[in-house]
């Protein structure tokens, strides 16, 4: 996996803002070469071999291939637990589907790097807007950016907040952890899906639910794994999660998630890192 120089992501942003339909592309001042990523994937497999970990996320969901031997059970439908958080990423953590296109290696700590929409955009739909949006913790979202969104559902008996501290509970110290991946790109589109419908949040038969996750972004690829995150380039986590990522993206309109980052209950404010895909086979669980 050959990562694109700084230069040509920039020039790649630079087509975008001037209104040719083009995928969008993240620019970065401080990309990192492929060694460093190397170099991090060799130390989390030092880190992990022999040490009892479970498969780990994110990965390629077009590929099933894995042999993880830590299985785990399922978590049970997202219908039977609570959601507790929702929170995204700057660019798709996952690779497959309408999302395969490499953004580059990024800072080597979860920065401008992960996978972009395959797709394109109008020009009025790359249209930029103006002031900040979403940047209390990094860059400022723009039209074309690609996020990926994690509704987390638990088993414990919790209500939905910040981080994912939110999922765990004093009473229940191992819950099960379900993920619902949606990828989304951003267009400057007031018909596009409004960001607030998408997350809103109510209670259905005694569980706190996202009733609005879409349904038609193609069968979600469920597979057994983890939590994600720069800080586990390294590292592996603990944390076991059932996974269910949507393979077909949805176009969402910027100024819904700009005012849904000026007040949520998840607090959430910016855009998360991205962990390396993982590609180590024994780091991943199969996919049947």
């Amino acid at each position: 996996m050959k990562s694109m120089n700084c230069n040509f992501q920039k020039n790649m942003i630079a087509l975008a803002i001037g209104g040719a339909l083009v995928m969008s592309m993240s620019a970065s001042a401080n990309c990192v070469s492929d060694s460093v990523v190397d170099k991090q994937r060799v130390a989390l497999e030092e880190n992990t071999d022999g040490k009892g970990f479970g498969p780990q996320s994110p990965r390629d969901i077009d590929q099933g291939s894995g042999v993880n031997e830590r299985v785990f059970g399922t978590a049970p439908n997202r219908a039977q637990m609570n959601l507790c958080n929702i929170h995204f990423h700057k660019n798709a953590e996952h690779k497959g589907g309408n999302f395969t296109t490499y953004a580059g290696n990024g800072d080597g700590k979860g920065s401008e790097t992960g996978y972009v929409y395959d797709g394109k955009l109008s020009s009025a739909q790359l249209k930029p807007i103006k002031g900040e949006t979403c940047a209390a913790k990094g860059d400022s979202l723009q039209s074309g950016d690609t996020l990926e969104v994690h509704f987390v559902f638990s088993s414990a008996d919790i209500k939905p907040g910040p981080t994912l501290g939110a999922c765990l509970s004093d009473s229940t110290m191992n819950p099960g952890l379900r993920v619902e991946g949606q990828v989304i790109v951003l267009a400057n589109d007031k018909k596009a899906i409004d960001f607030k419908d998408l997350t809103t949040v109510s209670t259905i038969n005694g569980y706190y639910q996202a009733p609005n996750i879409p349904t038609d972004t193609g069968i979600p690829i469920e597979y057994l794994g983890s939590t994600t995150g720069p800080s586990h380039n390294e590292t592996a986590s603990p944390l076991k999660v059932s996974w269910s990522v949507r393979p077909d993206v949805a176009v969402v309109d910027i100024n819904s998630v700009k005012d849904w980052c000026d007040g949520n209950v998840f607090k959430e404010d910016y855009s998360h890192g991205v962990r390396n895909l993982v590609v180590n086979p024994k780091l991943l669980s199969p996919i049947n």
